[in-house]
């Protein structure tokens, strides 16, 4: 399946019945997309994962290699649907790790600034995370546990 929204954004069918790999622009409109295809992911686990931190993340993650990879490739979102929960990966085509992700002795963000929050929530809310590199760039991932099926209000 293919969309166009500034640039093609291709769906791959999964290599196994528990990871989802998307091909998205590297422009803002790919986030509203990852939000959307790792919601509808994790309608697949059996003991599900908290959804709305899982697209929180997976925002942050796009929005990152969006704004600060280098290159105009595509990104990619691989999500990986496990018996203990899910991982999400965000591929880029920027080598360059990305900030302090992993360390930890983080700063506060400054709370007049418009950024500097994305890898403090990554951090403080997946039960793992972290960035490797690629042979096109990099992936940053996190990782969130199972957790027992959500009833969103107003749905029956």
């Amino acid at each position: 399946m293919t969309c166009s929204m500034n640039g093609p954004a291709t769906l791959h069918e999964p290599s196994t019945p528990s990871s989802w790999r998307v091909a998205l622009p590297q422009t803002a409109a790919a986030v509203p997309v990852a939000r959307a295809l790792v919601r509808t992911a994790l309608t697949d686990l059996e003991h599900g994962t908290d959804c709305d931190t899982a697209e929180l993340l997976t925002a942050e993650l796009v929005a990152n290699a969006v704004e600060h990879a280098a290159g105009d490739g595509p990104i990619e979102l691989v999500v990986e649907l496990l018996p203990t929960g899910c991982t999400v990966e965000v591929h880029d085509p920027d080598p360059a790790p990305p900030g302090d992700l992993t360390a930890p002795g983080y700063d506060e963000p400054d709370p007049w600034q418009e950024h500097g929050r994305g890898l403090l929530l990554i951090r403080a809310l997946s039960s793992a995370c972290g960035h490797r590199p690629t042979h096109s760039g990099k992936a940053v991932w996190f990782r969130l546990p199972s957790a027992p099926h959500q009833q969103r209000p107003g749905l029956h």
